[in-house]
């Protein structure tokens, strides 16, 4: 869908790499991504398909395009256009993460189920986990926000807040406190996180430290779209600035999903434990 007609006048700065080669390399390693993804899952056809869809449609589109909404909408962004960059984001899983199933022959085989029960969670210890996300997430997102992104003068200034920066506790207390919804937000995504990821990591045929590695990379990669120019966020410090913020956040949370998510633990001192998966795998 063409969003051409509905973009900021302002014109953006240069990006880090020009247009054509930054898109060719954000290609490239976008395939890599999903083939990874394909290549390390039990499941296949159209389960994969579906499992797949939602967690890239949602760490690629939806949780990032709801910050849009929230931050950019007074800025850049217009009330028009915001619907359309949430629909421009359905062409991969819809189309492309199908065609490269069926190009990796994962299509027509029979999922892989496993006999291990310490893959099987209760739902408690998904709630009370899921919880826990969240408020590990809100600290990850707020700490990389300020020490890495806040820091830059010209990002500051880009969401109305020019001059010298506060220190961290007097500008967290005035935030928290100004804004509370902002709180909610982060909360809610970094639920939602876990929520899109969560059939993907049951269904890893791989050790968990590579589960971890690559549901890193799909919540870490979008963000890797900053090296181009864009008018919505015109500023080539601030696109950068964004990019090593919420490029490394977002990786290292996603270590921490697979490790809390990727099997059941008996007690806090398990989540610490080196557990042999030991994963058995039979046709269904």
């Amino acid at each position: 869908m063409a969003i051409g007609d509905l973009m900021t006048d302002v014109p953006s700065e240069p990006g880090l790499l020009s247009e054509e080669i930054g898109m060719v390399i954000l290609g490239i390693i976008n395939t890599i991504l999903i083939v990874g993804l394909i290549l390390t899952s039990r499941w296949n056809g159209w389960r994969l398909a579906s499992f797949l869809a939602l967690a890239y449609y949602g760490a690629f589109t939806f949780i990032t395009q709801v910050e849009t909404w929230y931050f950019l909408t007074e800025i850049t962004v217009s009330p028009k256009l915001l619907p359309r960059l949430f629909i421009m984001g359905l062409s991969i899983p819809i189309i492309y993460i199908p065609l490269a199933i069926l190009i990796c022959r994962k299509w027509k085989k029979r999922d892989v189920a496993t006999e291990n029960p310490n893959m099987i969670m209760p739902f408690k210890q998904f709630l009370l986990k899921l919880g826990v996300i969240a408020i590990i997430y809100l600290v990850i997102y707020w700490l990389a926000g300020y020490y890495i992104a806040w820091q830059n003068p010209e990002l500051r200034a880009f969401y109305g807040s020019p001059g010298e920066i506060e220190p961290f506790f007097t500008h967290t207390f005035a935030t928290f406190s100004k804004t509370p919804s902002l709180i909610l937000l982060q909360l809610v995504r970094g639920m939602l996180f876990a929520i899109i990821v969560m059939p993907i990591i049951l269904g890893f045929n791989v050790k968990p430290w590579l589960s971890g590695l690559l549901v890193g990379f799909l919540f870490a990669t979008p963000h890797l779209g900053h090296i181009l120019p864009n008018p919505l966020m015109p500023i080539a410090s601030v696109r950068l600035s964004h990019m090593i913020e919420t490029a490394t956040s977002t990786f290292v949370f996603g270590l921490i999903i697979v490790w809390l998510l990727h099997r059941r633990h008996s007690n806090l001192k398990d989540l610490f434990s080196k557990k042999d998966m030991d994963i058995t795998n039979v046709n269904k």
